[in-house]
């Protein structure tokens, strides 16, 4: 592991000498991978098996940590980690590795900001954050801070942002035990009392299943009609943007009474904030607009990106995975990435100097087309065949981009198979 480290740093430090990377802002997530490792093979520990984001719950899985740069997504960070960490777990583990990072490649911890996901919070790790000295930007859940909700409502102000007109709503509050710049935003007035409204309704629903818990728990109680009293918490558990949200079951105990237990379901919760298009920001960059901090924030899709890349089978795919150590895995994983970072460098020098468009999977499609064709030239009498090769005809895109990334001209400079062999015609 500190091999791969030591090798990866001093790849990006001869890549940050040969390119210049717009990393100001860089952006963390993570992700994972299930594998076919059976669960009977003691030999490695960091398959595990785990909420998997490919719904493959009955398969161990790999996690994979990355942070990126804007604009052209090329990694200056990875981790392979075990399956079943969470993600703030995670985030508190390799905070200190990404700063060590961020120095070894002669990063101004001022001059950047860290960007991660409202998964990666909690008051440790943001304490974590502080005293690091680093510079963030992250999501809060709107569901944790309510009284923020509150403050917001009818105090929004309009921001414009990529010729969208956003209602933002901003202050700076001491949360966590630390003064950060919030903002709170949505696209429609009318979403933040929705969202209210929900809060409300499930703070209600909770206070009336708490009522019936507390009743079948109570001494002397009398017998309840099981249909009846299940009728009754399904009619409470429904209602606008409610339903699915609440999750009970009610059981018997060992006496033979009925029993009530409940829960809010926090990952639905969640999608629904999501759905109304409600966001909740919190920024050490107090100097920051209202537009740089949101457009910031929605940077997070670049390392999205990163994985789609990664997870792409017709291209830079770490599955399938034939390895099956902890070793293995790791050094698995790092060529992988390896593979996605040269892609990215051949992506940025493309769109500079070819003009070329396209996504990353577009420019990997293009280059798959130049093809190198190999030319067998009979001799007379008896003498052997003379192989010669040639690049196949190009399309004016493809010749540009064999242009730029000099195929053509490392094709015209490598020696001829007919200087230093010959072809025999049979197979080696």
């Amino acid at each position: 592991m500190e091999a791969i480290e030591k090798i990866e740093q001093e790849l990006l430090i001869r890549v940050r000498q040969a390119f210049t990377l717009e990393d100001d802002t860089l952006f963390y997530d993570t992700t994972n991978f299930f594998t076919f490792i059976a669960s009977t093979n003691k030999r490695c520990s960091l398959a595990q098996r785990a909420k998997n984001k490919q719904k493959r719950y009955d398969l161990r899985q790999v996690g994979l940590a990355m942070v990126v740069t804007p604009k052209d997504y090329v990694p200056i960070f990875h981790v392979t980690y075990r399956g079943n960490r969470s993600d703030c777990k995670v985030f508190e583990e390799v905070l200190g590795t990404i700063k060590r990072r961020m120095l070894s490649l002669g990063m101004d911890m001022e001059a950047h900001t860290l960007v991660f996901d409202r998964g990666n919070n909690s008051r440790k790790n943001m304490a974590l954050v502080a005293r690091a000295g680093m510079h963030y930007l992250g999501a809060l859940t709107p569901s944790h801070h309510t009284e923020l909700v509150t403050a917001a409502e009818n105090r929004f102000e309009p921001t414009a942002l990529n010729g969208e007109e956003l209602s933002v709503y901003r202050t700076r509050d001491t949360i966590w035990g630390e003064e950060r710049t919030l903002l709170v935003f949505i696209s429609q007035k009318l979403r933040a009392g929705q969202l209210r409204g929900v809060y409300q309704s499930l703070k209600k629903k909770q206070e009336q299943l708490a009522e019936i818990q507390k009743a079948l728990e109570k001494p002397g109680k009398k017998s309840r009609d099981r249909a009846e009293l299940q009728a009754k918490i399904e009619a409470i558990a429904k209602g606008q943007f409610i339903t699915g949200l609440i999750e009970w079951s009610l059981d018997e105990s060992e006496d033979g009474c009925l029993k009530l237990s409940f829960n809010i379901k926090q990952e639905q919760l969640d999608a629904l904030e999501d759905e109304l298009g409600f966001r909740m920001l919190m920024t050490s960059r107090h100097d920051w607009s209202n537009a740089r901090i949101i457009q910031a924030f929605h940077g997070q899709s670049f390392v999205e990106h990163a994985f789609k890349n990664i997870k792409n089978p017709y291209h830079l795919t770490l599955k399938p995975q034939h390895h099956w150590t902890d070793q293995k895995i790791r050094v698995h994983y790092f060529m992988g990435v390896l593979g996605y970072l040269m892609s990215t460098l051949l992506w940025k020098r493309a769109r500079e100097q070819s003009g070329h468009n396209g996504t990353l999977d577009n420019l990997l499609d293009d280059l798959n087309n130049i093809r190198l064709a190999a030319l067998v030239h009979p001799q007379k009498g008896r003498g052997r065949h003379k192989v010669t090769y040639q690049l196949e005809e190009m399309d004016t895109k493809e010749k540009a981009l064999a242009k730029v990334l000099e195929i053509e001209e490392a094709h015209l400079k490598r020696p001829q198979l007919s200087q230093v062999g010959v072809y025999t015609g049979k197979t080696p």
